[in-house]
């Protein structure tokens, strides 16, 4: 009967050592759907992200996220968000990953993990062609337009209050072209973008450099190693370059300090 009972307590512990085993190695890369990456863009920052007319969203960072998809051996999947939710989402269990553009803040910080850097960029002041701004001291007090939950607000916030929030940087910059507000502020690729589809704006100051990475939650540690570790391979296999070059016509998914 006492062998009977030590066994039983031995299968037992072994079961439950199993068990705990498998839980952790879950946890470990924890994905909103197995054999799935998903992850999230807004769908409205040209040539960023875009969407289609049958809903599906195409553009250089929804590429860079099936790349990643890929090399995870996972399959991709797309979920449009309205930009200033996504980190929300990402840090709730919403989305795995947010592939959208994301500068890496202190503030962003706070709530998610982000990945090394997948392109490098800056912010842009971007006026009428009659407008008298050069620099951003022009603009104090004047009327600046920018996307919700970007960091161009912040930028703005330095000579001026009378800030105007819009769901995405190409809608501030269609109502810029159209006559409202004295500026926009906004990546400087967007704004570039925007003057080549035929907007009557033009760039001045450039007010930075930003990094851009994913955003993964802080728990999901292994698969934000694992994000790294497909970004470093995309980057040594060309793949990063050549989905720049595609979208942007350039190559910025180089550091410009290590260049």
């Amino acid at each position: 009967m006492k062998k009977w009972l030590n066994g039983l307590l031995i299968g037992v512990t072994i079961l439950s050592l199993v068990a705990c085993g498998s839980k952790a190695s879950t946890d470990e890369m924890a994905l909103v759907e197995e054999g799935k990456f998903t992850f999230a863009s807004s769908g409205e920052f040209k040539p960023f992200s875009v969407t289609s007319p049958d809903g599906t969203m195409t553009g250089f960072d929804i590429e860079v996220g099936e790349a990643i998809a890929k090399e995870l051996g996972l399959e991709p999947v797309q979920k449009k968000f309205k930009f200033g939710g996504i980190v929300e989402g990402v840090k709730s269990g919403r989305f795995d990953a947010a592939v959208a553009s994301h500068t890496i803040t202190e503030e962003r910080l706070e709530a998610v993990n982000f990945s090394t850097p997948y392109y490098y960029s800056g912010p842009q002041i971007y006026v009428r062609p009659d407008s008298d701004v050069e620099v951003l001291d022009d603009l104090k007090d004047l009327e600046i337009a920018v996307a919700k939950g970007t960091t161009y607000e912040k930028d703005a916030r330095k000579v001026t209050d009378n800030i105007v929030l819009y769901d995405s940087d190409v809608t501030a910059l269609e109502a810029l072209n159209r006559g409202k507000h004295d500026a926009v502020i906004t990546d400087f690729i967007t704004g570039k973008e925007a003057i080549g589809a035929g907007m009557d704006i033009v760039g001045k100051e450039l007010l930075g450099r930003s990094e851009q990475a994913v955003a993964i939650a802080k728990e999901n540690k292994e698969l934000l190693k694992k994000v790294n570790e497909a970004l470093e391979t995309l980057r040594e296999n060309g793949t990063l370059t050549k989905i720049s070059k595609k979208y942007i016509g350039e190559d910025i998914t180089v550091d410009p300090e290590q260049e």
